[in-house]
């Protein structure tokens, strides 16, 4: 039995007249993994403060082992104006003894050694906040602990340095990780357990995001008391999961198909067909064109004679390491920054928005709903589908108790939606997002995304968040060495080629379609095909020996009889489904 670490007991937690933990009562054992997700303001932060050590219950006991060591780490950090690098991340080590420890080489070299020429001795306020954020996990994991606390650790971080900590984190068989994150992917690779932080309570769910996903639709279709708007919400996310990332529902120990109930009816997240035509009606044939372009930014050759074509109704996703270039290439798609050479040709009907990483100033006086009203009152989707102001602000978070708020009151995270929300209303029919899941939790984040879904026009997006690429982008394009490269392999294949520089050069480029094994993919999908007939027409069969059963229930014999006749069934059915996993993994592939 795993050693425990960490134990609450009837924890209470309250700022001002509400609670923001009621009657908390769980704990955490070595080697446990364990997922924390909620709305912002959920009191998940207050949580990992109670578990920690670092903030007291009103009520309630916490009980800790003798000598843990627990390392944390928070959103932001305050750093002396002259401590180094080196002694944030090392102390008092000198360079003997550390260079000759394995592991913190590891570290060092993952984490810290991409910053730049003398990083250990350069000073922590002189980093970007992704410098930071790495220099200070590296501080943490270099040390021997029994408990890592994360909060948001993926914030500021590029997607080869989410892959490596994943990854890393799935080495430490004894270490105990406790991590809040909005990244849906981390919280697939990492956690075992998932709670959720909802009504002062918290809620408990094995598995990582995507068994989190189905085990609460179950309980909620259970309970039957599900407000209708989150239950499209979470029915739309559940066909995401079964259709279009076959590979991700193979790792949650519940099966997909006990969804099949809740998702049955649930079209496609997207239109495909719809979106298209909206886009070609209000974009015509062309968007984006550069030309030979190439634009250098420092010491950084960002485009380097590039020539890319983007067109109506595409849905491209941007992946780079920080400092690649990625937000000087959306800046000039948004014709904020002009290229050194060559040509950038943008369609006489396009009307761009783009939502930088920056906050622009609003007046703090206006209300909410003011502030998007200011822009315009309707906004119109694809479909002929039209949103109030009020609706919109409602879909990305903002309940109509909120709408009053003054916008001086709000977080950072409610101002960067607000943002985007006044974007939204300009009705744009390209939009640009620059890292648009910072400060979101993950209930914004399907919204957001279920949002758009609807959306028409051409869209751009620059995350390291995978799990949001891949939800609503088509196509995946990796920024390397002054190139843009198509990933018909998606992130996936991204991180391959940052593993391998030589694999760099033979990456296609963009507009470039490669040769494919096409006809491997088309017998892979009439495998797949063939397998979800079989799981169907077992499934009726399941369907109607559970009716018998019930018919025949006060006759031992015949239930004897319909009993085994199901056994069997259902190991034809474990083998037909086991036939699904493998020929959608290989297709994922």
């Amino acid at each position: 039995m795993a050693r425990s670490l960490v134990n609450c007991e009837n924890v209470t937690k309250a700022y001002g007249a509400d609670p923001v933990l009621s009657d908390i009562s769980l704990g955490l054992a070595a080697g446990d993994r364990v997922g924390v997700v909620g709305r912002n303001g959920a009191g998940k932060s207050t949580l990992l403060r109670i578990l920690t050590g670092a903030e007291e219950p009103d009520s309630g006991r916490v009980t800790r082992t003798r000598d843990i060591r627990i390392g944390t780490l928070r959103q932001s950090e305050q750093y002396p104006p002259e401590q180094t690098v080196r002694e944030r991340v090392l102390g008092g080590q000198q360079e003997h003894e550390w260079a000759s420890q394995p592991k913190i080489r590891e570290v060092l070299s993952s984490l810290v050694g991409g910053i730049g020429p003398d990083v250990l001795d350069r000073r922590m306020t002189s980093l970007s906040g992704g410098e930071q954020r790495r220099a200070d996990l590296a501080a943490l994991l270099i040390q021997d602990l029994d408990l890592l606390v994360l909060d948001e650790p993926t914030n500021h971080l590029d997607v080869a340095g989410v892959a490596w900590l994943a990854q890393y984190l799935a080495r430490q068989r004894e270490l105990a990780v406790l991590v809040v994150t909005h990244d849906r992917w981390l919280l697939d690779e990492v956690a075992v357990e998932t709670w959720e932080v909802v009504d002062g309570h918290v809620e408990r769910y094995e598995g990582g995001y995507a068994a989190f996903v189905l085990s609460k639709a179950e309980r909620q279709r259970q309970a039957r008391v599900v407000k209708q708007r989150r239950d499209n919400l979470l029915r739309k996310e559940l066909a995401w999961l079964r259709r279009g990332a076959p590979a991700r529902t193979s790792k949650p120990r519940y099966r997909v198909e006990a969804a099949n109930e809740l998702i049955a009816d649930e079209p496609p997240p997207r239109n495909s067909v719809e979106l298209l035509a909206f886009a070609d009606s209000r974009l015509g044939k062309s968007v984006f064109e550069l030309q030979d372009a190439s634009l250098r930014m420092g010491e950084v050759d960002v485009l380097d004679r590039v020539s890319w074509i983007v067109g109506p109704g595409d849905r491209i996703g941007i992946v780079g390491v920080n400092g690649a270039g990625k937000t000087s290439l959306a800046r000039v798609f948004a014709q904020e920054q002009r290229l050194d050479s060559g040509r950038l040709i943008v369609g006489k009907t396009v009307q761009t928005a783009f939502l930088s990483q920056h906050l622009e100033e609003l007046n703090p006086t206006w209300r909410v709903l003011e502030s998007v009203e200011r822009v315009a009152k309707h906004v119109r989707l694809s479909g002929g589908n039209e949103l109030s102001a009020s609706q919109l602000c409602e879909r990305l978070g903002f309940l109509p108790q909120t709408q009053l708020t003054p916008v001086g009151d709000l977080s950072g995270g409610e101002r960067r939606r607000l943002q985007l929300t006044r974007l939204l209303m300009t009705g744009p029919n390209v939009l640009i997002l620059d890292e648009p899941t910072n400060d979101y939790d993950i209930e914004t984040l399907t919204a957001l995304e279920d949002l758009l879904d609807s959306f028409g026009g051409t869209l751009l997006v620059i995350s390291h968040d995978r799990y949001f690429l891949e939800r609503v982008c088509d196509r995946q394009f990796a920024m390397l060495n002054g190139r843009v490269r198509d990933l018909p392999g998606g992130v996936s294949q991204y991180l391959s080629l940052v593993e391998d520089p030589v694999a760099v050069d033979d990456a296609p480029a963009a507009g470039v379609r490669p040769i494919t094994d096409s006809a491997r993919s088309r017998q892979l999908r009439k495998e797949v095909a063939r397998a979800e007939r079989t799981l169907e027409k077992l499934d009726q069969r399941v369907e109607k020996l559970h009716g018998q059963l019930a018919e025949h229930a006060t006759d031992p014999e015949r239930v004897q009889q319909l009993s085994e006749a199901l056994s069997a069934l259902e190991a034809e059915r474990e083998q037909a489904e086991a036939a699904w996993f493998a020929a959608a993994e290989q297709l994922e592939e």
